[in-house]
């Protein structure tokens, strides 16, 4: 009985997993962000320090596209009812009034959002983050990293769909104390980001594209990742491709004599999650790094770290580092074709994080505050014009 339960939960699985493969099939191309008559940014705050970091970036936001405002080719629209209160009182890991609110939005920059965790008292409810990746299928979630002094520029490509993630919510745990989980691959979720990667490499000057699995161990799935992102390196031959099991690739990225040798970087969604933690540990933290979601309709971008509670409860909010969500309006503006404004406000960040600090951050009052840090970033921005 128990193998025929399991069996039929398995049979839901595959099902929905090919309803999601025909559904990428049916898709259309990106969108070209230059027809628009009208670019509408979504602001989300989020919890804990979310709220904080993400008003210093729509500042700095609204400072660099002022004239653009101004004109009326782009619009911001505030949405609020992310949070973890809202999202528990109404049971579900987006609202659906949150959602149609975003779906509005052409790109949305947002704050980090609590994810409640067994013994923290709110109801078990689903990531945002996962939940919004889902729905609004934001299948590429590109992380920069950089360390100029090391000689580190890397910019990853993680699959934001696929893997356990996706199904993390749908194992199965059976009577005996048998527990499953399950993972995908799919041709069409692969292939798509591992286009974006190299079409990347391609436009931003870099010649190589570093493809990361377990093949070796996870050969069916993690096989067959490896096996489509080569395919799709052929079509690019001025590119070299090679090839990393994820154990190898943390210890190389320490590696001192091999680390500057890495420029963009392909993986499945675990993996992708692990390295980029640690990639931004290394640029300083995982509050000086930002992330894009990127899908063909819809685009999302955050920092890649949580919403720290902690600092909230003991009033240290104001003092919250918001390079992250700089960094994450840096590919905002990239990916809506503002590059202009994407290259002033880069510059600036390196000026101010790693060349000149005239400013530092240091999550309490021994630093500046987030808005002093965002007034410095301006003022740097301006001084370059």
């Amino acid at each position: 009985m128990e193998i025929n339960t399991a069996v039929e939960h398995f049979k839901k699985v595959l099902e929905s997993q090919e309803r999601r493969a025909a559904e990428m099939r049916a898709q259309g191309d990106f969108v070209d962000y230059a027809r628009l008559p009208k670019i509408v940014i979504g602001i989300c705050g989020g919890d804990g320090i979310g709220p904080v970091i993400t008003q210093e970036a729509e500042r700095v936001l609204r400072f660099l596209l002022a004239d653009e405002v101004a004109a009326g080719k782009v619009e911001f629209k505030e949405i609020g009812g992310l949070t973890i209160e809202n999202r528990a009182a109404c049971g579900k890991a987006i609202p659906d009034d949150v959602m149609a609110e975003l779906k509005a939005c052409h790109v949305i920059l947002k704050g980090p959002t609590t994810t409640p965790r067994a013994g923290d008292g709110w109801p078990n409810i689903e990531s945002a983050n996962v939940a919004m990746r889902k729905a609004l299928d934001l299948f590429a979630n590109v992380r920069p990293v950089k360390i100029p002094e090391e000689g580190i520029d890397w910019t990853f490509f993680r699959e934001n769909t696929e893997g356990g993630y996706a199904l993390g919510s749908q194992g199965l745990e059976l009577d005996d104390g048998v527990a499953f989980d399950f993972t995908v691959t799919t041709t069409e979720g692969t292939q798509r980001i591992a286009e974006l990667a190299y079409d990347y490499a391609k436009k931003n000057g870099k010649n190589r594209v570093s493809i990361i699995t377990k093949a070796n161990v996870i050969k069916t799935t993690d096989g067959k990742f490896l096996k489509l992102c080569q395919e799709v390196g052929k079509r690019y031959p001025d590119i070299v491709t090679d090839d990393w099991y994820i154990d190898i690739l943390t210890a190389k990225l320490i590696d001192k004599q091999r680390r500057g040798d890495f420029q963009v970087l392909v993986l499945p969604n675990l993996y992708g999650d692990i390295v980029t933690d640690e990639a931004a540990e290394m640029q300083g933290g995982v509050g000086t790094a930002g992330s894009a979601n990127i899908g063909k309709k819809y685009a999302m971008f955050e920092a890649i770290h949580g919403s720290a509670p902690r600092m909230v409860a003991e009033g240290r909010a104001k003092y919250a580092d918001p390079c992250s969500m700089l960094r994450a309006t840096v590919l905002l503006l990239s990916h809506i074709g503002r590059q202009k404004q994407a290259d002033a406000l880069e510059k600036a960040l390196d000026t101010c994080m790693f060349t000149e600090k005239r400013l530092t951050i240091t999550g309490r009052d021994t630093g500046c505050t987030c808005e002093e840090f965002g007034d410095y970033v301006m003022a740097t921005v301006k001084a370059a014009e």
